[in-house]
């Protein structure tokens, strides 16, 4: 018989409620005071009827980015059975991540499921794809930059440290000391097509998201994983001897994607919005000024 895990749970809404617990759990779960700084609430629309009725409220809260801020709350002390009954309890708009607590301990919490939309100050890192070479504009992060400061020019910041060339691993090397002085609430990775083109690349991209997942935890900022774009194969340049193979980058985007699911980070998928479109890549690597164009669409949909 496998037995059943601790697990902590940050929660300052219905969550604390002795009725809401005694519906999910079947009993009242042990609690204890915690606070999470770096963060605010707002209300959210429930139209889950069975959340609803659970919690007697159609508003609830969910968290959001702000400097200074603080949430007061409590941590729950549930089992596997109950923290899988949380996760049903919570509708769609909520997604569970390990969160930073002011204590210094770390804790699941209930997010905005759409990663960047609660952010306000975001670190790029990533490669010459993220650093938008080929696009005298600044790429799409230039341009997803923009829209986020205009929305609050106060408050939002973007800091794109991509460095043309970098791989995962040199990207886990370079990020901790770049952090502490952008004051970042996100961690924003674009995952490349570098790694598909190294040996056994997709093999070593558990170790360096796991130190960047730690390094991100470390600022109680937010891990975002973008993954890479499409290629056009036939057209790819041959870089001091790196192979850039579609069948390699699929195999990089699905390692990604399942690194991801299996620890609960947030990954957004960046091959679609240029797949079977070489015309929008300027050497079969790098996208046109059309294609971040088409990249800054795809990824504003999870910051809006």
């Amino acid at each position: 018989m496998i037995e059943s895990r601790p697990h902590t749970l940050f929660s300052f809404g219905t969550l604390l409620d002795e009725r809401v617990q005694k519906e999910l759990f079947g009993q009242a779960v042990p609690t204890s005071p915690a606070s999470l700084a770096g963060h605010t609430t707002r209300p959210i629309q429930i139209t889950d009827e069975s959340v609803i009725a659970t919690s007697g409220l159609d508003v609830h809260l969910t968290l959001e980015r702000r400097i200074g801020a603080a949430v007061e709350g409590a941590v729950l002390h549930l089992t596997d059975a109950d923290l899988a009954a949380a996760d049903d309890y919570e509708v769609d708009d909520y997604t569970r991540r390990r969160v930073r607590l002011s204590s210094g301990e770390t804790a699941w919490a209930y997010l905005d499921a759409n990663p960047l939309r609660p952010a306000e100050r975001i670190v790029i890192v990533g490669d010459s794809i993220a650093y938008g070479r080929c696009d005298p504009q600044g790429g799409w992060a230039a341009r997803f930059s923009a829209a986020h400061i205009a929305r609050n020019e106060l408050a939002h910041r973007i800091f794109n440290l991509a460095i043309p060339g970098s791989t995962l691993a040199d990207v886990r090397e370079q990020t901790p000391a770049l952090l502490a002085a952008r004051l970042p609430d996100t961690l924003l990775v674009a995952a490349g097509i570098n790694d598909s083109a190294m040996p056994h690349g997709p093999a070593r991209v558990a170790d360096s998201l796991g130190s960047l997942a730690a390094t991100a935890l470390g600022h109680n900022a937010r891990l975002v994983v973008a993954g890479p774009i499409w290629l056009d194969e036939e057209h790819a340049p041959d870089y001091e001897g790196l192979c850039f193979t579609r069948a390699r980058a699929l195999e990089l985007r699905a390692s990604l994607r399942a690194w991801c699911g299996a620890n609960h980070v947030d990954f957004v998928d960046m091959w679609e919005p240029l797949r079977d479109r070489p015309d929008l890549l300027v050497d079969g690597l790098h996208p046109s000024a059309e294609g971040h164009e088409a990249l800054y669409q795809h990824l504003s949909a999870f910051g809006s």
